[in-house]
């Protein structure tokens, strides 16, 4: 039970520490190069996430990738409709689970 405690406890320092150092770093004015990176990677890091997701699909076995299609589409629909990823991610997540444990 200590050891989770510690790992979790340091997992949460680290967490903490990567997200306010750049606001302690460049307090007065950003860099260019760090807000370009602040544009550009979110929408990167969930490219390489739906490539690492669906990368194990094979369209010539059942189920052809089907739940993984639709789990997809759910995730666009919901994220242009409400605009949550949260919200996109869960429910697509719940789709897809739902599709693989009683459908396929």
């Amino acid at each position: 039970m200590m050891h989770s405690a510690v790992l979790i406890a340091t997992m949460s320092i680290v967490t903490i520490l990567t997200r306010f150092l750049p606001f302690v770093v460049f307090r007065k004015e950003t860099p260019g190069y760090i807000s370009y990176l602040g544009r550009v990677l979110p929408p990167a890091i969930i490219a390489m996430l739906v490539v690492y997701c669906l990368k194990d699909i094979t369209p010539a076995a059942y189920p052809f990738g089907i739940p993984e299609l639709i789990a997809v589409v759910c995730v666009a629909a919901v994220q242009v409709w409400k605009r949550n990823s949260l919200i996109s991610i869960l429910s697509g997540t719940v789709i897809y689970m739902v599709l693989i444990q009683m459908v396929f």
